[in-house]
């Protein structure tokens, strides 16, 4: 039996988009004498629908889909994921399903049966678990199906005793198949790989797993769909961040050499997902253009680079909008950027509209010293300015706020944090230094100027972030136990941490969580990003 791995970027809710993009894969497996397509988790509609689920129309229109998918094969089979009524009225409303399709019907319908319901995740909302499951009989082979967590043996589904692995192992399938809609972070294709090794020697058994890529918003999917041998080694890998396809021979999956290839590395995988999140935000809404303030700053100048590469430079529009403190080297990097990328830009100083705004304000404030409020005005002004750009011109405004600074609160609301995506929302500042210097591995694109000097907002003379902030490589260190590794203070005094100053970041994130329930969506590149993936409580005192 030939297997097909058809590895694909669905758009949830566009019902024709996917089916046509399964269609094509079929005639392509056809084509190369699969007998079987295997398309990934939740595929027609797209995942996460989220509360689209709750519509039965969406629910009706994946059905109409399946039957017209059904209707492409009649000579050839395909495994697809979809949302299934479940007709029992005690349970929830649906299934998460694969449906195995041959001879131009649906022939059996599986069913999820580990609901993931952490972070991210909220399957247990919507579905039904699973119970039962069983062995699909194709072209003489047993093929044990599971659907993502029925492989990784986490989920939320307190009546089920057995692994589903364990019930279909009994039943002596010949290969496994998991279907997947497994998010992408910085360290997830390793501990997805180890994961599926594990269960491919565990039951020695063939593994074929097909994954989702591209982005849902802030959610992106890296693809990395492969396939095992019996031992647990890699045989056949698609590609990282792109659609993808291939077709192996079942019969000659313990006669093909392993790869030998080991995963990019971490910032490689950050900066790809970058650009595919843009990209697809981008193409998923319909929107064409760009638009972001460059201040000569490495945060403004790493998210060009990615728009750039995202959209191309004819769909990206860079603002300079110096103040009275902006230094010139900082207008000389931002613009020496932009033309080392061909990007169109326009300088809008913004001193005499703040000495207006100061001028206005000045009976109320009469002689009170200059503070945050004026740093403030300053970033508001510029907001402003770009948002009338993105009316004006119909360009989306791309914010380039980076995780530091959004986890301590340093930023304005209704200035910096404008934006329609938040695209390094999710990147450590040091991640962020990291990130300009692979842009620059074989020239320099990013001014060496803009990564070498000290990071400043320059919204008073000689500002400097570490007039506010600790170092961002002490900084970042306990965010990430924070925020990642879900450590308290007492936890992170313990490793050697000074108390005084763990006490100050954590207060600083806690204190600031209003200000991110007003953020932008932010693409997703770790384990724990900011928004659907953590719940925090605004008025919580909590390490208060």
């Amino acid at each position: 039996m030939k297997i097909a791995l058809a590895q694909l970027n669905y758009h949830i809710g566009n019902f024709s988009e996917n089916i046509g993009k399964m269609k094509t894969a079929l005639a392509r497996g056809r084509k190369e004498g699969a007998d079987l397509v295997v398309f990934a988790e939740l595929s027609v509609s797209g995942y996460p629908p989220r509360d689209f689920l709750e519509f039965n129309d969406f629910i009706l229109s994946c059905d109409h889909a399946l039957h017209e998918l059904a209707g492409e094969c009649t000579d050839i089979a395909c495994i697809v994921g979809l949302p299934v009524q479940n007709k029992n009225p005690k349970g929830k409303p649906l299934f998460n399903a694969g449906a195995f399709i041959f001879d131009g019907k649906v022939q059996s319908l599986h069913y999820k049966s580990l609901l993931p319901n952490y972070d991210i995740f909220d399957e247990y909302r919507y579905f039904e678990p699973g119970y039962n499951p069983f062995i699909i009989a194709h072209q003489g082979k047993r093929i044990a199906l599971t659907i993502c967590e029925d492989l990784w043996n986490v989920g939320d589904n307190p009546l089920y005793v057995q692994e589903p692995m364990e019930q279909l192992a009994k039943a002596n399938p010949d290969i496994m198949i998991n279907i997947a809609a497994s998010p992408f972070d910085a360290e997830q294709a390793q501990r997805r790989e180890e994961i599926l090794k594990r269960n491919a020697r565990k039951y020695q058994l063939p593994l074929v797993y097909v994954n989702h890529v591209g982005a849902q918003t802030e959610l992106l999917f890296d693809g990395g769909s492969l396939v095992m041998n019996a031992k647990g080694e890699i045989v056949q890998r698609l590609q990282f961040f792109e659609e993808d396809f291939a077709v192996v021979d079942v019969r000659e999956l313990e006669k093909m050499p392993p790869i030998r290839d080991e995963n990019p590395e971490k910032i490689s995988l950050v900066h790809d997902a970058l650009v595919m999140g843009v990209r697809n935000y981008f193409m998923k809404l319909g929107f064409g253009k760009a638009i972001l303030g460059l201040s000569g700053g490495i945060d403004s100048a790493v998210t060009l680079v990615i728009a750039e590469k995202a959209l191309g430079a004819e769909n990206v529009y860079a603002i300079l909008m110096p103040s009275q403190y902006s230094s010139d080297h900082s207008v000389k990097d931002a613009k020496d950027l932009a033309e080392n990328l061909n990007i169109p830009y326009e300088i809008i100083p913004i001193e005499s509209a703040y000495n207006s705004v100061e001028q206005l304000l000045n009976p109320v404030f009469k002689d009170l010293p200059f503070d945050v409020t004026e740093e403030n005005i300053q970033a508001r002004l510029r907001g402003l300015i770009l948002m009338a750009m993105s009316n004006k011109f119909g360009h989306i405004l791309l914010n380039t706020s980076n995780k530091s600074e959004a986890a301590v609160g340093y930023g304005t609301l209704y200035g910096d944090m404008n934006g329609g995506l938040s695209v390094l929302g999710d990147v450590y500042k040091t991640d962020v230094f990291a990130l300009a210097r692979y842009m620059n591995r074989d020239r320099e694109i990013i001014p060496w100027n803009t990564i070498t000097k000290p990071p400043s907002a320059e919204l008073r003379p000689d500002q400097k972030d570490s007039d506010s902030l600790p170092d961002y490589d002490i900084l970042d260190t306990i965010l990430c136990l924070y925020i990642e590794e879900r450590q308290g203070p007492k936890e992170i005094i313990s490793a050697g941490y000074n108390e005084r100053l763990v006490r100050r970041i954590l207060k600083m994130v806690n204190i600031n969580e209003y200000k991110r329930y007003q953020s932008p969506p932010i693409l997703r590149v770790s384990s724990k990003a900011f928004g659907m993936g953590r719940r925090m409580p605004i008025v919580g005192k909590y390490l208060s």
